[in-house]
């Protein structure tokens, strides 16, 4: 409510003066309303002004300063050292100085801004209470931090952005980590654990803000409204979360769909090694796993139980929870070769 009280004061002033400025040059009407009117496009402009500079890190906002100021001392320099020597008139003096001032102000402006991104503080982040105003922020839930795979993937430096983690989620963990049961006071633990690894890390830029939403009451409503806020995207795990995020137009990162994307790519009439660890669902079928956890059913493979074999893929399933390979036992694959001369998956 005060941000408009401040906001209407501005376009009064602005108003007013412009209209009392122009009744100097000309009393007619039609000269103070014209000042009028530039008083209320000068205010919209300050507060369009107002509303990018929200935007820029202030990191960068104070190196832009530093190189314009910079900027302008070289342009002094030089105005100084050439300009006032080379020339007798001051018509062409004024000009020339106009632009150098320009450019070396200009020049300066875009280095400094560019060079304050690799600006970074300690301070800053590990207790930043102000929000990053970029499209790059990460905003982490409870469930990704307590799975912890986060922590292998900001190492691999493939996230962008500063991490951010608000006060509510730590709060949350908190929670869970004192909680009286013990598989809670595990995973809870774990997620602080975590947190504290990916502080450690030189590269990843944690930023944990003190922003809440009183008037909204699940931890998953308040992560969107950040979201929003900050015009970042949420990573997560939580299938939930991710849909209703979507919902509202909020980007998601789903940490299951990005290990689900990079697991090994296995093709049909591919020859695998696997070790059959339990029966399957079927009469006479064999369940074996690979390293990163995709299930192998295989036909015949429940009498080579504890054994590894070399089995051939028949098709590969996607479903939601993962992938699922269809195999048989190459040994049968090719007594069927040799029989037929060709080797057709089950069923064809």
């Amino acid at each position: 409510m005060g941000s408009w009280i401040l906001r209407i004061l501005l376009f009064l002033i602005c108003a007013i003066s412009g209209y009392y400025l122009f009744q100097g040059f000309s009393p007619s009407p039609p000269i103070p309303l014209l000042g009028f009117v530039g008083g209320l496009i000068l205010a919209a402009l300050i507060l369009l002004t107002e509303k990018g500079l929200k935007k820029i890190p202030l990191k960068n906002l104070l190196g832009g300063l530093i190189g314009f100021i910079l900027g302008i001392m070289v342009a002094s320099i030089l105005s100084n050292a050439f300009f006032s020597n080379l020339f007798d008139h001051q018509g062409a003096v004024l000009p020339l100085s106009s632009i150098l001032y320009g450019v070396c102000g200009y020049i300066g402006l875009r280095i400094g801004y560019k060079k304050g991104e690799e600006v970074h503080l300690p301070n800053w982040k590990l207790f930043s209470k102000n929000l990053p105003q970029t499209e790059n922020a990460k905003i982490l839930d409870t469930s990704v931090i307590i799975d912890g795979r986060i922590a292998d993937i900001t190492e691999t430096g493939f996230i962008e952005g500063p991490l951010v983690i608000p006060q509510f989620i730590l709060n949350e963990l908190q929670h869970i980590a004192d909680s009286s049961d013990s598989i809670k006071r595990t995973r809870g633990k774990r997620g602080l654990e975590v947190l504290h690894h990916i502080q450690k890390q030189a590269t990843v830029d944690v930023q944990i803000v003190d922003r809440d939403y009183p008037a909204v009451k699940e931890v998953d409503s308040k992560l969107i409204e950040l979201a929003k806020e900050v015009r970042g995207k949420i990573i997560t795990n939580d299938s939930n979360l991710n849909k209703v995020a979507e919902l509202q137009g909020i980007d998601v990162l789903n940490i299951n769909e990005l290990a689900n994307s990079i697991k090994p790519v296995v093709l049909p009439g591919e020859e695998i090694n696997v070790k059959i660890l339990k029966e399957g669902k079927e009469i006479g079928q064999g369940v074996a796993y690979l390293d990163d956890g995709t299930m192998i059913v295989v036909d015949n493979g429940r009498k080579h139980m504890g054994k590894m074999i070399d089995v051939i893929v028949t098709s590969v399933l996607q479903t939601p929870a993962g992938r699922m390979i269809f195999a048989r036992l190459k040994e049968e694959a090719n007594r069927e070769n040799q029989g037929e001369g060709l080797l057709l998956p089950p069923g064809q």
